[in-house]
């Protein structure tokens, strides 16, 4: 059977999340009645990541198994026409080897995360941001994340419902920087803890309106105690961005 590889946008708002769940709306079984009315096929989607309830996507990868060998711009454009009123769209198709698994082939995840920062509330942009109106030190906050960067215990970052074997990850990258009115918090690394990436925002949060110090947020770190973790930032602004792959 053909496998796709699909590069998938979404609004995460009045979804449960990325995975399938009874009864409720995700954003896989949307694509998956999408593929269905296209072809006619039962089938299951894998995605790279289970993005929890509200949160958005502009990068998330995915394949899926066809019984035909369609050309790969059919399938992204056949499947759109059905999502055509679905806050979910296929932005890119390609064939893909048999060996290829979306989750289990990625060797990097990507998320950004949205913080609108000034007095008004968000308009355009309500829902996809978290909105702070008390003035945040982005530069503070940049000098503090790389105290999290490496190979940790992320207990203190680590939902008590996450399902992962092990604690310990390795965090590549964790940048904050100010564009204008929106503070923007990215993230990459092979794989996240279960809000792993909203606790750490959280977290960093208390740093940028002056509660925490950099040397506060390595503590909390070190504590590997989830009570000691700052607020869990909120889905609405978070964003998986891209998912990298082994280059062929």
């Amino acid at each position: 059977m053909p496998r796709y590889k699909l590069i998938i946008e979404y609004d995460g708002r009045g979804s449960c999340g990325w995975q399938r769940q009874p009864g409720r709306v995700s954003i896989q079984q949307t694509l998956e009645t999408a593929f269905e009315a296209f072809c006619g096929e039962t089938l299951s989607i894998q995605g790279a990541g289970r993005t929890d309830a509200g949160v958005h996507a502009t990068g998330q990868a995915a394949h899926v198994d066809l019984a035909r060998d369609w050309r790969a711009d059919t399938v992204r454009d056949a499947v759109n026409a059905h999502l055509a009123e679905k806050p979910v769209a296929i932005l890119r198709a390609e064939r893909a080897d048999d060996d290829f698994n979306a989750r289990f082939s990625a060797t990097r995840r990507h998320y950004l995360y949205r913080i609108c920062n000034r007095r008004a509330q968000p308009t355009l942009d309500f829902g996809r941001v978290w909105h702070i109106k008390r003035a945040l030190n982005a530069d503070a906050m940049h000098e503090a994340a790389q105290r999290l960067l490496g190979h940790h215990d992320f207990s203190t970052f680590r939902d008590a419902d996450c399902q992962a074997n092990s604690p310990l990850r390795t965090l590549d990258r964790l940048d904050v920087s100010r564009e204008g009115d929106e503070v923007h918090v990215t993230a990459s690394a092979k794989s996240f803890l279960h809000r792993q990436v909203r606790s750490m925002v959280g977290s960093l949060e208390h740093v940028g309106s002056s509660k925490w110090t950099a040397d506060d947020l390595a503590a909390v770190l070190g504590a590997r105690d989830r009570a000691r973790c700052g607020v869990v930032a909120p889905p609405d602004g978070l964003y998986l961005a891209g998912v990298d792959y082994p280059a062929k």
